[in-house]
């Protein structure tokens, strides 16, 4: 018997069995995610259940830029995105690449590792074509997309074939691109300007045009600058595009997550873009964030969401010093959020150079479904140097090539107990 049963006879206990079951359903209420604007069975908590290092295609990347026998090719860039093109060529996308030549071990310190000249420029932004078979062919030539005016430059960041307008046959490739403008201070890889989206024709690649989508010179605070296009994700006829502010106060910062829908085919269109308000879909001058407390949650300034299960999970460095090397999760039911988390995510391996593995950081998460398939995530992430001298922070990631190239991990994605 029932301790209820033992203490609440006849009448008394058909009260209590009620308070019991109210109970029990306030409990499962509270148990299920709060405010969610889609569920149901389509959508449930997702965590990573396993991840390794893909050194396959971290490998592809090494063997390209240390081939000491190209002069004007990509050697190694930060700001990894990808897209597959209709013919099976993939397209890598670059924001700030060292191009020209590296040369064998040892380097000038007597270290082991290939290197390239400390006067070796920097282009703005590259791009590297991959064949069906996964070998990269080829740098195109850069910068792809050309400075919009003095002491400013573009970086290209989401990209996806789209049709060139709402239901037509022909299809282009759709570049997001940040303008950005140099800066001094805090702002040590430039002031936010705009977004913009390049047209690339197919199969040759030409960039046709590019027109700007927001402008966000009129925020006069730069940290509530909101770029979008870090990364973007299909439904239901729609494609989101996230975005998010760059706060400069820490050394690891938490920004705020933004993110605004299109019609499928027209990305290039400024006036099909809706963005979210915190009720509805409205007009940029209005939009509000969807993940971000400036503390413990939040986003870097780049990250990247996929869908998996009827489940939509965002990947980003973890906030605090944590995210030197931590990759952290959230999950929602729904592009505009809740986001629930910070959860699990993976521990960035950074390359082997000894002493200097305390001086270098791991950013820029993205996932890359050029790569993945077959219920495998790849994600891909950057390495760069520690130091806001930039001067500094070039020569050691020249003396050492590997230490400014995208590294990748392959992960898998399961049920949250």
């Amino acid at each position: 018997m029932s301790a209820p049963e033992r203490l609440a006879p006849g009448p008394r206990r058909i009260w209590l069995v009620l308070l019991l079951a109210l109970a029990c359903a306030a409990v499962l209420l509270i148990a299920l995610p709060d405010g969610d604007r889609e569920g149901g069975a389509a959508c449930r908590p997702r965590t990573v259940a396993s991840w390794s290092a893909d050194e396959k295609v971290t490998g592809e990347f090494a063997r390209y830029g240390d081939d000491t026998t190209r002069t004007d090719d990509w050697t190694g860039g930060d700001g990894t995105h990808s897209v597959r093109l209709p013919d099976g060529r993939v397209l890598w996308l670059f924001s700030d690449t060292f191009l020209g030549q590296v040369h064998a071990p040892p380097n000038p310190a007597g270290q082991p590792h290939t290197w390239r000249d400390t006067n070796t420029p920097m282009t703005r932004n590259s791009a590297v074509l991959m064949s069906r078979s996964g070998t990269l062919e080829g740098t195109l030539a850069s910068p792809l997309f050309p400075d919009p005016a003095p002491q400013q430059w573009r970086w290209p960041v989401a990209a996806r074939v789209e049709p060139r307008s709402p239901g037509s046959d022909e299809q282009v490739v759709r570049v997001l691109l940040w303008t950005r403008m140099a800066s001094q201070g805090p702002w040590i890889y430039g002031v936010p300007l705009a977004t913009e989206v390049a047209t690339l024709s197919l199969p040759d690649l030409r960039v046709e045009n590019i027109v700007k989508v927001s402008d966000q010179q009129s925020v006069a605070d730069p940290e509530k600058r909101v770029l979008y296009g870090t990364t973007t994700v299909d439904d239901d006829g729609w494609t989101y595009v996230f975005g998010g502010t760059d706060a400069q106060a820490t050394a690891r910062p938490t920004s705020h997550a933004y993110v605004a829908r299109v019609p499928h085919g027209r990305l290039a269109d400024a006036s099909a873009w809706e963005y979210w308000d915190g009720d509805g879909w409205g007009s940029q001058d209005t939009h509000r964030p969807v993940l971000g407390d400036g503390k413990r949650k939040g986003v870097g300034s780049a990250f990247t969401v996929v869908r998996d299960d009827g489940t939509y999970v965002l990947f980003t460095m973890a906030a605090g010093t944590e995210g030197l090397t931590g990759v952290t999760s959230y999950w929602a039911c729904s592009p505009t959020g809740p986001w629930h988390g910070p959860a699990k995510g993976f521990q960035a391996p950074l390359p082997d150079d000894g002493a200097a593995r305390q001086d270098t950081a791991a950013y820029n998460p993205q996932a890359h479904a050029a790569l993945g398939g077959d219920g495998r995530i790849t994600l891909s992430y950057d390495v760069n140097w520690l130091d806001a001298t930039p001067a500094s922070a070039q020569a050691n990631i020249s003396r050492n090539v590997s230490l400014y190239r995208p590294r990748f991990v392959t992960l898998r994605l399961a049920a949250a107990r």
